[in-house]
């Protein structure tokens, strides 16, 4: 157990030398494909298909070799051993968790978990929550329905690992949880950052308090790229006046990212248990050069039952150029997570992404930071709606100015022009998990 005087969770994998740390990750990557090569039927037929066997993976220039995995490959669930099918690496009687993913995508993915593979989920999340500055005197309030949703099942197991006192909220509605986490006098918090934004608002207008009475020290947030937005994280923690840390994890892949305390302006990838490759947006060849967009690619080394195994997030990040001050010797993502590929898109010939939004609307302090944004076709055109709040009584000339500054910044960021479309206040939906703000109606189902 690390002393509370130390930086890191774990010094010694924290601060590996980087030659060290890549041959470990060549040797980690072996093992766990010959892992799955013996024993799940979904990744032996594709490594037979690629004319592939473990023996064949040696080198690091071997691994582009290795198909990909997507969430496609994962259709293959519903079947014996129920539920988890093909995909499954370990007797049925070993699981004893199941989670599964949201379905925005498409049909869910199931997960199971051994119990070691449990205490492996929990372990980066202590390690996560030990670099934002927790420690086993802090409070934690959870302000989630724990759900079928991996959520933030595991951040509540690796806050207890590191000693804290976890308070878990439950079924209880927005105002409860407010009122639960004033009277325990609860000093951190973990929610996506549409929630942490959503908590302020009812704080104020429920309960006509400012919610930096609640002297909470720390949030840490996932599940959006908003913590990672310049903009977003400021009004966070202007609201509720403390950092606010990200971290960026997936139900199929693990926690594999986060924000350390000396914020630097990106992620660490925790490296000693994952690789994660950054790819071309429309291509498999890498990308390794600091500034350049890629889909991130992730192996998960020490998963049992069901890992994966150069994973297509889908997500979308860059590589900083340069290291953090806080010592890590693990490479950061810059920005964090920017998105995903399916939501960067071409409007009116013009590379597109709804992170930019938010970046606009949630600098404008008159705003409350709600917001829709809908693509469509009229005619052979595209056009590209946004929905906002305007606060109550904005009245000519204030109202008018503050939608042509609006219409300009976002001009000026996209390159486009926006049909700008004010709302009551109120009337847009307010999310408690992950946030479904961008519609391109051009496509099917319209998300």
């Amino acid at each position: 157990m690390p002393y509370p005087e130390t930086e890191y969770w774990n010094p010694i994998t924290e601060t590996l030398d980087p030659d060290r740390l890549r041959e470990i990750q060549l040797a980690k990557f072996r093992r766990v494909f010959a892992w799955v090569y013996e024993r799940s039927p979904m990744y032996r037929r594709k490594y037979d298909e690629a004319g592939l066997r473990p023996e064949d993976v040696r080198t690091w220039d071997d691994l582009a070799k290795v198909p990909l995995v997507t969430k496609d490959d994962y259709r293959c669930q519903g079947a014996d051993p129920f539920p988890y099918g093909d995909t499954l690496c370990v007797p049925l009687e070993e699981v004893t968790e199941y989670h599964q993913t949201s379905g925005t995508t498409g049909t869910p993915v199931y997960q199971p978990d051994t119990w070691a593979d449990w205490e492996w989920f929990s372990e980066l999340w202590a390690t996560i929550l030990w670099a934002q500055g927790y420690r086993p005197t802090d409070r934690v309030f959870f302000p989630f329905g724990y759900h079928v949703f991996i959520a933030f099942w595991t951040a509540h197991y690796g806050a207890e690992r590191l000693g804290c006192e976890v308070v878990p909220g439950g079924v209880l509605g927005t105002r409860e949880r407010l009122l639960k986490m004033r009277e325990l006098k609860t000093n951190a918090f973990m929610a996506t950052p549409t929630y942490v934004l959503g908590m302020a608002e009812t704080a104020r207008k429920d309960l006509g308090a400012d919610p930096r009475e609640w002297g909470i020290e720390r949030i840490t947030c996932a599940g959006e790229p908003g913590a990672s937005v310049p903009t977003t994280k400021k009004r966070m923690q202007d609201a509720w006046g403390c950092p606010v840390y990200d971290h960026v994890g997936a139900t199929e892949v693990g926690a594999w990212g986060f924000e350390c305390r000396h914020q630097p302006g990106g992620q660490h990838v925790i490296e000693s248990m994952f690789l994660v490759e950054l790819l071309e947006l429309d291509a498999d060849r890498p990308v390794t050069r600091p500034g350049v967009p890629g889909r991130i690619v992730i192996t998960a080394f020490d998963r049992r039952a069901q890992p994966c195994v150069r994973f297509d997030t889908k997500d979308v990040s860059m590589w900083a150029a340069d290291g953090c001050g806080c010592g890590r010797t693990w490479r950061i993502l810059e920005g964090g997570v920017h998105g995903r590929v399916d939501h960067i898109t071409k409007v009116k010939g013009v590379l597109f992404s709804p992170v930019t939004v938010e970046e606009v609307v949630r600098s404008f302090e008159e705003l409350d930071g709600e917001f829709e944004i809908f693509v469509e076709k009229r005619g052979d055109l595209d056009h590209i709606t946004l929905k906002v709040e305007l606060p109550d009584g904005l009245a000519p000339p204030d109202r008018d100015n503050l939608l042509k500054e609006l219409a300009s910044r976002l001009r000026w960021k996209t390159q486009l022009n926006f049909d700008i479309q004010p709302q009551p206040y109120g009337s847009l939906p307010r999310y408690q998990v992950k946030a479904r703000r961008f519609h391109d109606l051009r496509k099917k189902g319209g998300v």
